[in-house]
């Protein structure tokens, strides 16, 4: 597969349809006058997630019978707001399979954007299994969180924006699930930019990929709760993005659950703007690695801001 073209592609496709977001710096996290860390804010993308990106260019390069007959998916919350955005904004419709771990919050938020919601299995892997039959049992398209190469495609574009927004920058973190948002920023950025370090970063509580990309192949591995349930659960097997983050990611850190909220409390306290347990696993695992990057200059992409709002009461009185 040629990540750096499937980039480009879904570049030109989704365009129109998504917002370029913004850069900031972030002084919290910068010690000394030659360290520099800046912020990617994909929790101001429509839906309040990068997830957007890959879902409108799985769904804009079906064919228009497909997209009429509807779609289906499967989503841990974000991927099915995703779908069920861009299939109103092309006037289609989908179901959305989702485990149930699924906060409330972002379960009534994809049947407000108009998608049919079935709570099925006991793990995000499951609902993919499901939700994979029934797509070849009615003949529907099937659209994967990241499983894709259209999917792949359109998170790679927060790479391309990177590119075009920042004249130099050493390193990208990026929450690893699945694999296809850190996939298509490495696979685009490797080819413009190919000293940049790409730094996966996942909950100690659910490390299914990082310890797949050890082993060489996607395992079956238990995952405790975690306020990082974007990236939480099963790895679906015979994904591409084993073999793209075995090629292109340069490091892995995991971070612990008492890590993830004081950075979640700590960004949310000094920036006033909400961001959701997958985003906070990206700073807390800059701020563990932070000494490896004095005087250089680091990315973190903050994939999201869809936290539920009990999650988030319960993290703020714990640490009040």
């Amino acid at each position: 597969m040629d990540v750096q073209q499937e980039v480009l592609d879904a570049e030109k496709r989704i365009r129109p349809h998504i917002r370029e977001t913004y850069v900031e710096s972030c002084a919290f996290l910068q010690e000394g006058d030659d360290t520099e860390v800046t912020l990617k804010l994909e929790n101001l993308q429509h839906t309040g997630s990068f997830k957007v990106r890959g879902a409108l260019n799985k769904i804009l390069s079906l064919t228009e019978g497909e997209r009429a007959r509807g779609v289906v998916t499967a989503s841990t919350g974000n991927h099915g707001a995703a779908v069920a955005y861009a299939l109103g904004q092309l006037g289609s419709s989908g179901v959305v399979f989702v485990p149930p771990s699924i906060p409330d919050g972002k379960r009534r938020r994809i049947e407000q954007l108009g998608a049919e919601v079935r709570v099925v299995g006991d793990d995000p892997v499951d609902a993919e299994g499901h939700a994979r039959r029934h797509a070849v049992e009615h003949g529907l398209p099937y659209v994967s969180p990241y499983n894709d190469p259209k999917v792949l495609g359109g998170q790679g574009t927060v790479g391309v924006e990177l590119h075009r927004q920042l004249e130099q920058f050493d390193a990208v973190f990026v929450a690893l699930g699945g694999g296809g948002l850190i996939s298509g920023i490495a696979g685009y950025l490797k080819a413009v930019r190919p000293g940049v370090e790409i730094i996966a970063c996942s909950p100690e509580n659910s490390r299914v990929m990082m310890e797949s990309v050890k082993a060489g192949r996607i395992l079956e591995l238990p995952s405790l709760p975690t306020l990082s349930e974007g990236t939480a659960g099963g790895v679906e097997a015979g994904t591409i993005t084993l073999e793209t983050c075995r090629e292109l990611v340069d490091d892995y850190v995991s971070v612990t659950e008492e890590e993830i909220a004081a950075e979640l409390v700590r960004f949310i306290r000094s920036r006033s703007m909400l961001i959701e347990g997958a985003a906070a696993v990206a700073l807390a695992s800059y701020r563990k690695l932070q000494d490896r990057f004095r005087g250089r200059h680091a990315v973190i992409v903050l994939c999201g801001g869809n936290i539920d709002p009990e999650t988030l009461l319960r993290v703020f009185q714990e640490r009040a």
